[in-house]
Formats: structure tokens, C-alpha cells, sequence
């Protein structure tokens, strides 16, 4: 009998680090501020009073240290979980991920595995300070040796973070900080159940005039768009990537051979990013199906801006509609 509960993106990652402890004692998290307080956001609350000092660790601001002491661990036969507080933070640990972490088991000729999730609160719409509320995504899909997986919901967050720790390869979790706690958001998860492959993308609502591809915080926006472009006699198929390499794009190259038309939608910067190789990959296979160029919905091309300004920086609804309009007119 399935065991259903109703429960928001950052209660489910919550819930499926806590299964993964149980299930396995070589599951460790780290981070800054996640074990007394839970993290900033909550997400580990309540796992060191459970699972003890030893499991969930408290450690220095030094995320280039975190992800060391990572690599120290995996090597050791441990599965650790880090937490980067803010994904701003990364960038000291950057040397670490991309230099020991993506390239350990490659250079060892597999002797060595890298079982290591680095867990990352990403994207913006929370008023935060700078170095808050950024995307840095496509710079770690861009790194040969990692996995990078972006969650949109409560079910890919409860089984894709225990998926992630069982994986033998690092895995980079982005997951949309603004929806942590949205009860707009909130899904019916059964935690018994059996959850779709980790590495596929997924059609989350059928359409026939154009595509929308999104991931993490954005499909919440491109869901929302294909609502109201409902009222205006528009059928948008959404399909929600989850994950970001490897790319799963048979879905995408299969629904745009059947809309004809594709918008790319990312809180991401638009200059060398995932969207531009959504763009490339689409209009290289699916030439002669397009009526219209791929377009693009993402932020600009700046810093993120101060609080005040993010709402004209994130894509939203009208500027989704407004290039599926642009799309329409070709």
C-alpha cells in the first residue's frame, strides 16, 4: 500500500537524506551551520540529534576544506553529503571539484571511486545580498567527471537525493532555494513507491503549439506560463530537464518534431550556458521540424542584481509568453 505524504521540496530532501542514513552508516553530511541549526534553510533539521556528531558534522567556513575532507572521506569507502550554505560559496571549493573530485576515478583507472554529493541551494527570488541568489550551474555541467541533477518538485527531491548518494559518481544537487518551503509547491510523494531514473527528462504537462524546456525553479514559471497561455488558445508542452548533464534531450528533440517551436527557460545568465546548448543540440537534430528559431528566456547577462531589482532580472510568466509570441510570429 503506498505510503503518501504531502510534502514541500525542502521536507522531502529533508526526509530523503534521513532514509539514506538509516539505510546506509556510511552516509555523512557536512557543511557550515548544518547540524545544531539545521542548516540556514532548515533542510538538515533535526538529522545530528538522530544520527549524532559523528554523522552530520559542523564545520569551518572553508568550503575548498569541505570538499577536501570529501575526497579524504570517499576514498575511505564513506558516502559524504556536503552542504555549500549559499551557491555564491562554491567558488572557494571550485579548485577542489574540478581539479581532484571530477577527475580522481578517471585518473586512477577506476580504482578509485567518488561517491560524493555536493548539495547547492541555488537561484534567486529570496531578497538576499549578493552572492546569495546566482545560477553558476552550467560551469559544473561543463566539467568532464561530473553529474549535475536540478529538481523542481517534492518526489524527484526525496528519491533524486538518495539516488544521488547511492551513485558511485559525484553528483552536483541543485535545488531551488525559493521553493524550499512554497506551499504552492507542495506534492503528494510515496515514499514506498519506485521513482523514475534519475538521468531522464521528463514531459510534466502536454502541448502542441510550442515547447518549453526549464529546470529547478523555472519549470515552476513555465508551468505557470502554459496555464495562462491556455487562455489565449495556446497549448505549450513543458518538459523539465532534471538533470543537467548528462542531458537527456530525446524527449525535447521528440516534442519539438511535433510543436516546431522551442523556448529555453533559465534563471542562468544567457551568454554560454545549458540554454545555449539546449539551442545548439535542438537546431542540430531538429532542423527541418522547426518553424521557428529556439529562443531563449533567461536572466541577463549582469551580476545578479541588489534585492530591490531581481523581479526585472528572473524570467517570469509575461516574458515566457512574450517569446512564445515571438516564436508564433516567425
Amino acid at each position: 500500500m503506498a505510503d503518501l505524504q504531502k510534502l514541500t521540496i525542502g521536507k522531502a530532501i529533508n526526509l530523503g537524506l534521513r532514509r539514506a542514513m538509516e539505510e546506509d552508516p556510511k552516509v555523512l553530511i557536512m557543511g557550515e551551520d548544518v547540524g545544531k541549526l539545521g542548516g540556514v534553510f532548515r533542510i538538515t533539521d533535526g538529522l545530528q540529534k538522530d544520527f549524532g556528531e559523528q554523522r552530520v558534522l559542523d564545520t569551518p567556513l572553508a568550503e575548498s576544506g569541505i570538499i577536501g575532507t570529501a575526497v579524504g572521506l570517499a576514498v575511505r569507502g564513506f558516502r559524504p553529503v556536503c552542504e555549500i550554505q549559499f551557491e555564491g560559496f562554491i567558488f572557494p571549493g571550485f579548485d577542489q571539484i574540478s581539479s581532484q573530485v571530477a577527475k580522481l576515478h578517471y585518473r586512477t583507472q577506476g580504482k578509485i571511486k567518488m561517491p560524493i554529493v555536493i548539495r547547492v541551494p541555488f537561484g534567486g527570488g529570496i531578497g538576499a545580498v549578493e552572492h546569495h541568489s546566482e545560477s553558476p550551474e552550467s560551469l559544473f555541467a561543463h566539467i568532464p567527471g561530473l553529474k549535475v541533477v536540478s529538481v523542481s518538485n517534492a518526489v524527484d527531491a526525496y528519491w533524486g537525493i538518495q539516488q544521488a548518494i547511492k551513485s558511485d559518481d559525484p553528483i552536483l544537487f541543485f535545488e531551488p532555494k525559493k521553493l524550499y518551503h512554497s506551499g504552492a509547491m507542495k506534492s503528494e510523494v510515496d515514499t514506498d513507491g519506485t521513482p523514475d531514473p534519475l538521468f531522464k527528462s521528463r514531459v510534466v504537462r502536454e502541448g502542441t503549439t510550442a515547447t518549453v524546456v526549464a529546470y529547478g525553479p523555472s519549470v515552476k514559471v513555465a508551468l505557470d506560463a502554459a496555464t495562462a497561455a491556455e487562455d489565449e488558445g495556446k497549448s505549450l508542452e513543458v518538459i523539465d530537464l532534471r538533470t543537467l548533464s548528462p542531458l537527456d534531450l530525446g524527449p525535447v528533440f521528440e516534442s519539438v518534431r511535433k510543436t516546431g517551436r522551442l523556448i529555453a527557460l533559465s534563471e542562468a545568465p544567457s551568454e554560454s550556458s545549458l540554454t545555449s546548448e539546449i539551442a545548439a543540440r535542438v537546431q542540430q537534430e531538429c532542423f527541418y521540424s522547426l518553424e521557428a528559431p529556439v529562443l531563449r528566456v533567461t536572466g541577463f547577462d549582469t551580476p545578479y542584481p541588489p534585492a530591490k531589482l531581481e523581479e526585472h532580472y528572473l524570467p517570469d510568466l509575461d516574458r515566457v509568453l512574450h517569446t512564445v509570441d515571438r516564436s508564433l510570429a516567425w
